[in-house]
This record gives C-alpha cells, structure tokens and sequence, in this order.
C-alpha cells in the first residue's frame, strides 16, 4: 500500500472538465457509432492497471469487464455500468495500489471523477449535447428500442 496523496480543488474539476469535453466531442458522432466507440473506449481501459500494483489480480479486470463490454454494445445501461465498474477500480488503485500515471500520484482519482462523469451521461441514455434533433434517436437507442 503507498501513502494516499493529498487532494486539490484541481484534482476534482480537471477530470471533470476533461469529461465534459469527452461528452461533447462524442456527441458530434451518430449512433449507432457512439455507442460502440464507446464501447471499444471502455475495453481498452480495463486493461489500464495490468501493472497497477495488484499482481495477479489485475488479470481478474478485464475478465470481468469484457462481458460488461460486450453487452455495451447494444444498452448505453451496461457502458454506464462498464464505466461506473472503472471508476471503483481507480478508487481501489488511488487507495491501496499504484496510480495510473507514475508521475501523478492523484491520477486515479482523477480518473474516477472522469469515469463517473461519463457513467452519469450513460445512465442518461448519452443524449447529444450538440445535435437538437437528435433526441428521439437518442431516446430509441438508449430504450432498445433500435439495436444497429
């Protein structure tokens, strides 16, 4: 376990920030590519910590994760829950393991608060910020109601 470092007001509002620049970004694209994009996102970051400090038990992740990812490509539902299961994961690493980045001890959390972010947006069935007329499409995706 290394010593947990001390947080700053910066440490909250960057990832935040850095989160809703994601959000807008991703929200220039049409679904279904959102929704997979995505998804590719989220898979990729279950490998982050393969060396995080955990030894063997960094191989359990992305084992647990793939199944979540995989049902992440038809439900914004199971990205939220891909993103919210990485965010408790950073927290675990910000605590007890190593952080993300070496050079930045408070990365992890830092990575928590953008994971969380986007899980919120998910969990809204990730309504374009940009677009206005998207809305019903958004609405069908993010119901099931169309799965491309």
């Amino acid at each position: 376990m290394h010593a947990v470092p001390p947080l700053v007001v910066m440490d909250y509002i960057g990832p935040a920030l850095g989160a809703i620049v994601s959000i807008l970004a991703l929200s220039l694209l049409q679904e279904p590519t959102r929704r997979t994009l995505n998804a590719l996102i989220v898979a990729g970051a279950s490998s982050a910590y393969l060396a995080g400090g955990f030894g063997l038990w960094e191989l359990a992740y992305p084992v647990v994760a793939t199944p979540i990812v995989y049902a992440g490509l038809r439900s914004y539902r199971w990205l939220a829950v891909g993103w919210l299961a990485h965010a408790g994961w950073d927290t675990v690493h910000f605590i007890w393991g190593n952080p993300i980045w070496p050079f930045m001890p408070t990365s992890s959390f830092g990575c928590m608060i953008f994971d969380a972010t986007l899980a919120a947006w998910f969990l809204s069935g990730a309504p374009s910020w940009l677009k206005r007329g998207a809305r019903d499409e958004q609405a069908a995706y993010a119901t099931g109601l169309r799965a491309d």
